[in-house]
């Protein structure tokens, strides 16, 4: 009978502590929540679950329709990558992104919790959210877009305010032909970015001695307002040439034009090897053919 008794105070001390953690864990715990105590002690099956996860153009909306439970949300992109959780009854989301996303609802009584999952596609961007014509013209939207090193005049030099009116803003952007002596002409490889559930972008580089490629799928960050294009997760910006030493940072790296047939990109040349001033190396990329 005591060790009977001691099990019981156990579980309901874990039960208390699980409630607790999902209280204080949640992203949006402003919502008063009702006394845990009081709650029912019953086991619900997935079937006695009854909760909406509707989509109306880029807004999701979420409800839990069970009665006698705490609500525990969590929701995620095609990817697996999750983007939010919550314990409101009812909650409002902006989904700019297109694409297929997951919903988990969990159920918690007294006597344990049970999930249910539902599967929403968002069909289109968000018209507005990525109103700026530069999203169009570096992503096209979620069918994405794919550069690759124009060869013509795949690389210059430039100061570190080009292409501003005044300051450092030099430059030297000559075309490939009688400066061979810049890079070999070959594949380097390609990047392409997106917007299809996400900022998403690959990049396939060649190595710079044979034909070999490293592909790495990550996100990236476009700051339109500040010429800043930003890779993330451990990618780099597709480059060619003996030159990847001469700068410490190929993942946050200046955007200096930005047309439908024309990307220019540079990065901070900061430990030059030939002991050469600080400036731009500027890449020259096309849309692939």
């Amino acid at each position: 009978m005591v060790i009977h008794l001691k099990k019981q105070i156990i579980m309901k001390r874990i039960f208390l502590t699980l409630i607790t953690v999902i209280a204080i864990g949640s992203l949006f715990s402003c919502e008063p929540t009702e006394d845990r105590n009081s709650l029912p002690a019953m086991t619900l099956a997935t079937s006695d679950l009854n909760f909406t996860a509707i989509a109306t153009g880029n807004t999701l909306v979420l409800k839990n329709l069970t009665p006698d439970v705490i609500p525990y949300w969590s929701y995620t992109n095609a990817k697996g990558d999750e983007l939010g959780h919550s314990n409101l009854n009812e909650m409002t989301i902006a989904m700019p992104f297109a694409g297929d996303y997951t919903v988990n609802f969990s159920a918690y009584t007294k006597g344990g919790s049970v999930t249910a999952t539902k599967i929403v596609t968002i069909a289109q961007n968000d018209a507005s959210y990525f109103s700026a014509p530069e999203w169009a013209l570096l992503a096209n939207g979620t069918t994405g877009k794919t550069w690759v090193l124009d060869m013509s005049s795949p690389q210059g030099w430039a100061g570190l305010d080009y292409p501003g009116a005044t300051g450092d803003n030099w430059s030297w952007l000559p075309d490939y032909s009688g400066n061979e002596w810049i890079m070999a002409n070959k594949n380097w490889g390609e990047m392409s970015f997106d917007l299809n559930g996400s900022y998403n972008t690959t990049v396939k580089q060649t190595a710079l001695n044979t034909n070999d490629q490293t592909s790495k799928t990550k996100s990236y960050t476009f700051d339109i307002a500040n010429h800043r294009l930003i890779f993330n997760g451990g990618a780099e910006m597709l480059h060619g040439g003996n030159y990847y030493e001469d700068a410490s940072n190929w993942a946050n790296v200046k955007v200096i034009e930005l047309t439908a047939t024309s990307l220019r990109l540079g990065v901070i040349r900061d430990q030059d090897r030939t002991g050469q001033g600080v400036c731009l190396i500027v890449y020259h990329f096309k849309p692939k053919p």
